[in-house]
């Protein structure tokens, strides 16, 4: 470890309970659980005096000890990772602390030698974090945090919107941000105490809170990271990894030329009203309708797949041009089969949406599937992205928009003269 006048301590938060991916840092990886992937490189860290886990669950604990490593308990509570950090720091000897996410067992080192180096080298730097380019692709992705620096290197901004929004189609550089911190035990002690400003609630971006309360962030540009472990899919590219194995590529909104959703739950709120002669009315939102109609002028067919069938749902799906359906379905795994051979594409080329279990057949059937906001946890763990819509609030709508986006056609959503050429075509 070096020495230094300032002591570096690196605390790694593991949670039980993640929404995807429940037990998380305890998942199996070359014959560890993660979070010693984790701990053992941030040991290699060569000006950090201190590495820690912080965990909540004495399940975390116990694995934690059992390979040797130092471990604290923290409160269950805590509604950011920040706060749990400000607990620890009242435990630990130390003058900046770098928070390094238990879900990261392939972090470089080297990168966290940087961002303490960064910190030790300027008094003036309070708070500091990581950053590297990408492509458009990515940066259009919400799940991606993005960032933009003034020339010191402070951030001016995080989004999940792909800034600097490139106007006129004039070329743009992004950025995205890595979540590991570092914070000096001054401001740690400061951020509890800070309001929670409407930019963080938008975008769910704790960092946000310390931006809006006047406090700069330091972001250092490193080369591009590997993955981290959100879902079981990243997961099994991880695995993938560290055994020496290419993963095999994962499909792409980019390439999508098919969107199969579900009705009830998704199109819907779910509520089916029935009146004396039966099922009769329907509650769809306009906005998706709009989604469907902006994907088909812009190459990728839309299906609509449901396990009942009504004359509402009939309806809705002629009053959209909707050409591609499958209605009554119990075996939702070969219907989506028959859709895309219907519409000419492969699975990879494929996207779903769905809400409950009866759609995590189509989930195994297609490439890429959604699950609403409102999903249960365990469907939202089987699909490869969650929505931050609801069934029946826009969730088509919020897949459509991402899609057109990644395909580069976002233009028809904010600009008035791509919208014209394919507006008489709309419907909702």
């Amino acid at each position: 470890m070096a020495v230094s006048e300032e002591r570096v301590a690196i605390v790694i938060p593991a949670r039980y309970g993640s929404t995807r991916l429940p037990g998380k840092p305890l998942a199996e990886i070359a014959g560890k659980p993660m979070v010693q992937h984790v701990y053992e490189r941030a040991l290699q860290v060569s000006n950090a005096h201190v590495v820690i886990i912080a965990t909540d669950d004495e399940r975390i604990a116990d694995a934690v000890r059992a390979f040797g490593g130092e471990c604290i308990m923290t409160s269950p509570d805590h509604p950011s990772g920040t706060d749990r950090l400000a607990e620890v720091m009242t435990q630990i000897d130390a003058d900046i602390f770098i928070n390094l996410q238990g879900d990261e067992p392939l972090v470089r080192p080297g990168d966290i030698e940087q961002l303490a180096r960064g910190m030790l080298a300027d008094d003036n730097v309070s708070i500091g974090t990581l950053c590297h380019s990408i492509d458009a692709h990515e940066a259009n992705n919400p799940n991606t945090v993005k960032v933009v620096l003034a020339e010191n290197g402070n951030a001016l901004y995080f989004s999940r919107s792909p800034i600097p929004y490139a106007r006129d189609s004039e070329a743009a550089t992004y950025l995205k941000h890595i979540g590991v911190y570092a914070y000096r035990r001054k401001i740690l002690g400061e951020y509890s105490r800070l309001p929670q400003p409407m930019i963080e609630h938008a975008e769910k971006l704790e960092q946000l809170r310390l931006m809006a309360s006047g406090y700069c962030i330091r972001a250092f540009k490193i080369e591009p990271t590997s993955p981290g472990v959100d879902t079981p899919e990243c997961l099994e590219k991880v695995r993938a990894l560290m055994a020496g194995l290419t993963p095999s590529p994962k499909p792409a909104l980019s390439d999508v030329r098919l969107v199969i959703t579900d009705v009830d739950g998704v199109l819907t709120d779910g509520g089916i009203y029935y009146d004396a002669t039966g099922e009769c009315f329907k509650r769809f939102h306009v906005r998706d309708g709009m989604g469907m109609r902006l994907l088909e002028e812009n190459g990728v067919r839309v299906a609509v797949l449901s396990g009942r069938d009504s004359a509402a749902l009939r309806k809705r799906v002629a009053d959209l041009g909707v050409s591609l359906f499958q209605f009554g379905v119990k075996d939702k795994l070969t219907a989506c089969n028959k859709l895309m051979s219907e519409a000419g594409v492969t699975a990879n080329q494929t996207a779903c949406i769905g809400d409950d279990c009866i759609d995590l057949p189509a989930f195994e059937a297609c490439g890429i599937s959604f699950a609403v906001a409102d999903a249960p946890v365990y469907v939202k763990a089987a699909a490869n992205y969650t929505l931050t819509s609801s069934g029946g609030s826009g969730a088509f709508r919020e897949v459509a928009d991402s899609i057109l986006f990644a395909q580069g056609k976002g233009g028809v959503l904010s600009s008035a003269l791509d919208y014209a050429k394919v507006m008489h075509r709309m419907a909702q």
